[in-house]
């Protein structure tokens, strides 16, 4: 053969009709690379964990410009889904195609809705996790640091339009409710500090890594401080008194979010959002009055067997009041949690047939209350469950193995860690449906008792109140949002059926005000993953394997309700 016919054959191959073809998986691929390569670009991951916040260098552009190359870029992906032919995909792509497109869809709509115009709600705010953000990375090499410092000088623009949305809200009247953010100044004053070493934003520079040469480290630490002092502590203040001399002025009147001008609507977004699924607030508080009642007819049982003279009311007023209940000092309450985490982790092969490899921390809360943070995927950062320490009457130890069962493991960190290291797609790696994540976490608080956990009668109480407290979530939520009812009305039903402590109470019902229909997930998902094991034990009778059930609810990472339960019922058939 000539060395012309050779490259005419050659060309003959380049250029077949079937080298042209893409088909159906390479088409997912490419879109799916494209868009991943894109949200690291914005520094956007929909549908993210907000806790999970970490700055990476120039932080995400969050005007009105931003939102619309977003929304444009998301319906570029839904039209390119459109000619992708689901016929010839394996299964896993199936779903991964099926996941993708509700999410595209489901990002289409919240383009619609105006939640950028709430940047702060009770439970945290961008501000909040901005400063909280260095608590969640590593900073192991000199490029950690330039980002650093790249995120440390670009917060004024990103202060400044997240500034930019709340004006527009408060023009619209579309502020949080004034009673709720009666102290959250000082959620941003915290942050106004005199002495430079004394903000959170210069911990990662006052310890460095060793290999960094003292030149470097002198390099660090004097670019921060001045952008810490001269950039970001001014931009707490600006924002202080923009937040003090016209955001609370101008705070809503009403509780619900339905009072708002196209607030119905908004809620009822909200609700599909958080809970995937189409229910009504009707239906939903039915369902909270239904499992509060079916809840206290347990803890009126512990009541009665640890020998407790009085009514369910006083039973509550002795636990939150009497100091054994409570850890003498933060120390005490991280290692009491240390052990509870250890214990389980001993018993965790019994029930999960895989583990993940990735570890977590336990650290006090930067701000307040208990939440986990998941790994950034990595390699180098654990996960990292945050309890309330420095308040520890809002921390009580019949408590603290529910709630450890739900940040931790079998709760957040092992679902989380899990689904980061499954083989699948990265945007599923870190996809957070808040009904499936908290549906998880309160699940894995009942399966604790399954575990031999909750010995102790008061910790078992403790279980069943953080469980009727979900179930209340569904009562007053709805009820505020949709019903009428008012911040009191709403107090005294949560601290009338939990052993809530009152601090715990007021600042739950400030979370739902400001923060509609997210609490509502937490009872929906659970319940719905309690349906799907009964259906399963019901179905296999003998064959039914607990740790494979786990393998089969987690193995696909966070799912909506109903692909989870088509899923799951496909896996029961197979199983049969």
């Amino acid at each position: 053969m000539t060395l012309g016919q050779c490259l005419s054959a050659a060309t003959l191959l380049v250029f077949t009709p079937q080298s042209y073809a893409t088909s159906a998986t390479e088409q997912l691929q490419q879109l799916l690379a494209e868009h991943w390569a894109q949200a690291n670009k914005e520094q956007i991951f929909f549908r993210k964990d907000p806790d999970a916040f970490r700055m990476n260098g120039k932080l995400p552009d969050m005007s009105k410009a931003g939102r619309e190359r977003r929304e444009a870029f998301n319906q570029r992906m839904l039209q390119q889904l459109a000619k992708i032919k689901p016929d010839t995909l394996s299964a896993a792509d199936s779903i991964t195609l099926r996941l993708f497109k509700y999410e595209r869809e489901t990002e289409a709509q919240s383009y619609q809705q105006f939640d950028y115009m709430f940047p702060m709600q009770a439970y945290s705010g961008y501000h909040s996790y901005f400063a909280g953000a260095p608590d969640n990375m590593s900073f192991l090499t000199k490029q950690d640091y330039d980002n650093y410092l790249i995120s440390l000088a670009d917060f004024p623009r990103y202060n400044q339009q997240h500034i930019d949305d709340m004006r527009q809200a408060i023009k619209k009247g579309y502020t949080q409710y004034c009673d709720s953010f009666a102290n959250y100044d000082k959620t941003i004053s915290q942050h106004i500090v005199n002495k430079v070493t004394d903000s959170v934003f210069y911990a990662p520079l006052a310890k460095q890594p060793a290999q960094f040469s003292q030149a470097q480290q002198d390099y660090y630490q004097a670019n921060g401080k001045k952008l810490i002092t001269e950039t970001v502590i001014p931009e707490y203040a600006k924002l202080y008194t923009f937040f003090s001399q016209e955001y609370m002025p101008a705070c809503r009147k009403e509780v619900g979010i339905t009072a708002l001008e196209d607030g119905k609507a908004y809620y009822q977004y909200l609700i599909n959002f958080y809970t995937t699924t189409n229910m009504t607030p009707e239906q939903i508080h039915q369902l909270g009055i239904d499992e509060v009642k079916r809840i206290r007819l347990q803890m009126t049982k512990i009541i009665k067997d640890v020998g407790f003279k009085g009514d369910f009311k006083a039973f509550i007023n002795f636990l939150r009041t009497d100091d054994q209940f409570y850890a003498n000092s933060p120390q005490q309450l991280l290692e009491k949690t240390s052990y509870i985490t250890r214990k389980m982790a001993g018993q965790l092969p019994k029930w999960f047939a895989t583990l993940p490899r990735n570890t977590f921390d336990v650290k006090a809360s930067p701000n307040s209350g208990a939440y986990y943070v998941a790994s950034d995927g990595s390699g180098t950062t654990s996960g990292t469950y945050f309890i309330g320490a420095n308040d520890l009457r809002s921390a009580p130890l019949y408590n603290l193995e529910a709630l450890t069962f739900h940040e931790a493991e079998p709760g957040h960190h092992l679902q989380s860690a899990l689904a980061q290291e499954m083989d699948m797609p990265e945007f599923r790696k870190t996809l957070y449906h808040s009904a499936y994540g908290e549906g998880w976490g309160l699940y894995a608080e009942s399966l604790g008792k399954e575990m031999g956990f909750y010995q102790d009668p008061y910790s078992d109480f403790g279980r069943l109140t953080y469980e009727t407290w979900r179930a209340c979530r569904l009562v007053v939520d709805t009820g505020m949002h949709a019903m009428g009812w008012s911040r009191q009305q709403a107090i005294d039903y949560l601290a009338d059926n939990t052993a809530l402590t009152m601090p715990e109470v007021e600042a739950q019902i400030d979370r739902y005000i400001t923060w509609p229909a997210q609490a509502l997930s937490y009872k929906i998902g659970e319940i719905k993953i309690r349906q799907l094991r009964q259906q399963a034990e019901q179905q296999l009778g003998d064959k039914f394997d607990i740790r494979l059930f786990h393998q089969q609810i987690l193995q696909s990472g966070s799912l909506p309700l109903e692909l989870l339960e088509q899923l799951t019922l496909e896996w029961i058939a197979k199983q049969q």
